[in-house]
């Protein structure tokens, strides 16, 4: 029976039953490196109290349940195991439940995930739960605001690394593992938690150590220990250069400004961290172990804008200990409180507390693009959302919970003042600690600070949905003087809210720089505009809405503004300015109101010369988005010609080993998917018959390469074959597995799509794997993928009840044929593939909920590019 997919209303209603104290959590893991063993011996003890007489249940998703103790009474497993949810009945006042069962290990990336380093056959195993999974590995009460203290034993192989949430406090020999010389750590129970945070870390892996010592005001002192884990294959890159003396110099830094801005010690004993093999986030918040992807540790090289991103993923999860660990939300409706306000913060330390003081222009350049995107969707929601049950959850780790929620706090700082939210968080943390928290208990604590009407804001902008437009209306004279303003306000399917924000008048300076010569801040109530009479008299040619981000919005230039933007934009003096316009410029292209080639031609005349690698970066991935997706199909070849020359010819010329130089290869390696002008050169390149000084041809950007070879016809090449099998066998990484899953997949050949897709829709590959082997089945001509648009639909269904929501969601998504075009002349609205989307939609009215979200969301992708190539010159 499924019933894994818990409702919010049978989450509450447990929760008026329930009151959990504690959890003894024993898992055996001695057997892991078995290949043929696949689960593990999972017990977990379970104290708590409830309605004399009540019935309840306890949520587990594993191989078997062996037995069930509830108050000392042998429970028969048949008799109260109903799919995913252990019965519990007949309960007393104060209650000990005990089960004993077997967990399974995951490829999926969910529950106990176990990953076999193709590099020297070592297993690892790491646990990630958000936000149900640790019912995967062990029998609780799975919803956040069940908090209790966990105590976990983990049973391992001697030798291994083995950590968790707690302090270890012992470790010794452990003859009753199923294993033999199995080595037994225990560990403190910790502070009140939920059940999605706990975490376990086990295998050989890499450990480096540290310590956190801070001095308060009253004399106190605090010292907390650190600790970095990754592979043994990995090992090199944690401890070559600056890797972990700069993670140990961010993490001092963040755990120093959050305890003095939060006034608030760090309360959670430890802070680990470990760098993980196929982990489908970025980072996970697991108090005391925090967890991130290995892509951070940077084999191949990194640009000064990844090491920035990693710094705010870092002050993100370590904000978590606070805004989501030590309070958190009661169910996932409040998920804002959590990540809308790591996001903010994960921005604002590393400006205030690392030398990455680019993270608010990072923020509006990229992060702020993805909440757009999604606010823009017939799926999109409140910040605050109406989440009714687990598989919506899980769908909501989305823009607007994200991106979108952080750039409303900006907005909210800006209308309440940095001192007064400050105080608020400090405030809510004392009230609440180790406790659930609603909406209403932030908002109370915010009144409280500012004086503010802060419920009217958060109706505004916290229980609404959609993205407004910001314009200026201007009348300006035959010399350009500005003769009327007004700030005009366009709703769009969403609501008129009410913004503070900043224009900014930007002038030519000596060099032909344009220059800021002055602001104006606005409040603009939520109507529709407002008279701006400040810029009357103003000569600027170039009018900045929403100069500094302050607020949140899409924003449209004047005319003049947006001739000058096109043909002076690397002009801009000032970075955040620059950011504010590119953004401008691209979400016009993405209404279909800026033609996808007037895009193209702003990267190619103003993004290589962006100083900022990490605008250049989102500019050029915008660029190709709009060759693929928004230009129309006689246009494209041309439009990815130019930009492919222009990424070649700058390569070559490039500073060896600068971040440019390593942008321009990534680009380049992209570009080349589907425009195979250069494929000698590359073949060159990697044949170590050509070279560019400085640039390390590592496993990543190999395979990109190899990637973009096979994918535009050489697929029936013996000698690419033969190379692809030399390269294969001379790199036995994970990334190494995952580039030649992808290139496989890539060949323009009907026998390798039907490979690709029977390995997709089998159950053999790992979360990596499968998203490799989709991003390579999606390159090639259409013609090859035209057979698979009807399979797809009709697996649709099958694939959303056998595989893992996670899984699942990667194959619903990567293979939609979104790659669709429009035959010039015809309707966007009536192309096949949306009426086919259609149909199966009406046709599933019953489908779940989530999957139908998919759908819905994919069509709305491919329509939204379809208008675009309509409206763009033919």
């Amino acid at each position: 029976m499924r019933n894994d997919n818990l409702t919010r209303r049978e989450t509450a209603d447990r929760s008026e039953l329930v009151a959990v104290d504690s959890y003894d959590v024993l898992l055996d893991l001695s057997a892991a490196p078995d290949p043929q063993t696949d689960t593990f011996r999972s017990v977990t003890t379970v104290r708590f109290g409830a309605e004399e007489g009540a019935q309840t249940f306890l949520d587990f998703i594993g191989g078997s349940v062996e037995s069930v103790t509830v108050n000392g009474r042998e429970l028969e497993p048949d008799d109260v195991v109903e799919g995913a949810r252990i019965r519990l009945p007949s309960l007393e006042a104060t209650n000990e439940v005990s089960v004993a069962g077997r967990g399974l290990y995951s490829r999926s990336g969910e529950g106990m995930h176990r990953f076999v380093d193709p590099a020297d056959g070592r297993v690892y195993l790491y646990t990630q739960y958000e936000p149900a999974d640790a019912r995967r590995v062990f029998a609780n009460f799975e919803q956040p605001d069940l908090k209790a203290s966990f105590r976990f034993t983990v049973l391992a192989p001697e030798g291994w690394q083995v950590s968790s949430n707690g302090v270890r406090m012992a470790v010794s020999p452990a003859p009753e593992a199923e294993r033999p010389g199995a080595v037994r750590h225990e560990f403190a129970a910790t502070e009140r938690i939920s059940t999605y945070i706990t975490t376990v870390l086990a295998g050989p892996y890499h450990r480096v150590t540290g310590e956190w010592r801070h001095s308060f005001e009253d004399g106190t002192r605090m010292s907390v220990p650190l600790a970095l884990y990754c592979r043994a294959a990995l090992a090199e890159h944690l401890d070559a250069g600056t890797g972990a003396r700069e993670l140990f110099d961010l993490t001092r830094q963040g755990l120093t400004f959050f305890t003095e801005l939060f006034g608030y010690p760090y309360p959670f004993g430890k802070y680990e961290q470990a760098f993980v093999p196929e982990y489908n986030l970025g980072a996970m918040e697991n108090p005391g172990l925090v967890t991130f992807t290995e892509e951070y540790l940077f084999p191949d090289g990194a640009t000064r804008a990844e090491h920035q991103g990693r710094a705010n993923t870092l002050m993100h999860e370590m904000s978590h200990m606070w805004f989501g660990d030590l309070v958190t939300m009661a169910w996932w409706d409040d998920l804002w409180l959590k990540e809308s306000f790591a996001e903010f913060m994960g921005a604002h330390a590393s400006v205030q507390a690392t030398d990455f003081e680019e993270a608010w222009i990072a923020f509006a350049d990229r992060r702020k693009a993805w909440a757009y995107r999604q606010d823009q969707l017939p799926t999109t929601h409140p910040v605050v959302a109406d989440v009714q049950d687990l598989e919506a959850a899980r769908q909501n780790f989305d823009g607007i919970t994200y991106a979108k929620g952080a750039a409303v706090l900006k907005q909210l700082v800006a209308f309440v003042g940095y001192g007064p939210f400050v105080d608020a968080c400090r405030a809510y943390f004392r009230r609440h600690a180790y406790g659930s928290t609603t909406l209403e208990d932030f908002l109370a604590v915010l009144q409280e600070a500012s004086g503010r009407d802060v419920h009217g804001w958060a109706e505004s902008w916290l229980g609404t949905s959609g993205v407004t437009s910001l314009t200026l209306d201007l009348a300006r004279d035959e010399d350009g003087t500005v003769t009327f303003a007004a700030l005009l306000q366009d709703p769009g399917p969403g609501v008129l809210r009410p913004h503070r924000l900043l224009l900014g008048g930007y002038e030519r300076g000596p060099g032909d720089v344009l220059v800021r010569t002055g602001t104006v801040s606005v409040d603009l109530p939520a109507e529709s505009s407002v008279e701006v009479p400040e810029l009357v008299g103003s000569t600027a040619p170039l009018l900045v809405v929403n100069d500094e981000d302050l607020t949140y919005a899409k924003t449209r230039l004047d005319p003049l503004s947006l001739t000058t933007a096109l043909s002076s934009l690397s002009s801009v003096e000032d970075d955040m300015a620059r950011a504010q316009l590119w953004s401008g410029l691209w979400n016009a292209t993405r209404d279909a109101e800026l033609d996808p080639g007037d895009w193209v031609g702003a990267v190619l005349d103003h993004g290589f010369a962006e100083p900022q690698t990490g605008m250049f970066t989102t500019a050029v991935d915008h660029a190709v988005e709009a060759v693929e997706r928004f230009s129309p199909t006689a246009r494209r070849d041309r439009l990815r010609g130019r930009l492919l020359d222009a990424a070649v010819r700058e390569l070559r010329r490039a500073d060896p080993g600068s971040d440019r130089q390593l942008a321009l290869a990534r680009l380049t390696a992209r570009t080349a998917r589907r425009d195979g002008s250069h494929a000698g050169w590359l073949r060159d390149l990697l044949g170590g018959r050509d070279a560019l000084p400085g640039l390390r041809l590592g496993s990543e950007l190999r395979w990109a390469l190899w990637t973009a070879l096979a994918a535009t016809g050489h697929g029936e090449d013996p000698g690419l074959d033969v190379a692809l099998e030399q390269e294969r066998a001379g790199d036995r990484t994970r990334t190494g597995q995952v580039g030649w899953a992808r290139t496989r997949a890539a060949r323009p050949l009907p026998r390798a799509k039907a490979e690709a897709w029977e390995a997709i829709t089998g159950d053999a590959l790992s979360n990596d794997l499968l998203s490799a082997t989709v991003t390579g089945f999606q390159l090639g001509p259409a013609e090859l993928l035209e057979p698979y648009r009807e399979k797809y639909f009709a697996m649709l269904e099958e694939v959303w009840a056998s595989r893992s929501i996670g899984m699942a969601t990667r194959i619903v998504q990567g293979l939609y044929p979104a790659g669709a075009d429009l035959e010039p002349g015809h309707d966007p609205e009536h192309h096949p593939v949306l009426a086919r989307t259609e149909l199966w939609l009406s046709n599933h009215s019953g489908a779940s909920a989530a999957l139908r979200r998919i759908l819905v969301e994919e069509r709305d992708h491919l329509l939204r590019a379809l208008r675009a190539q309509a409206a763009a010159r033919p």
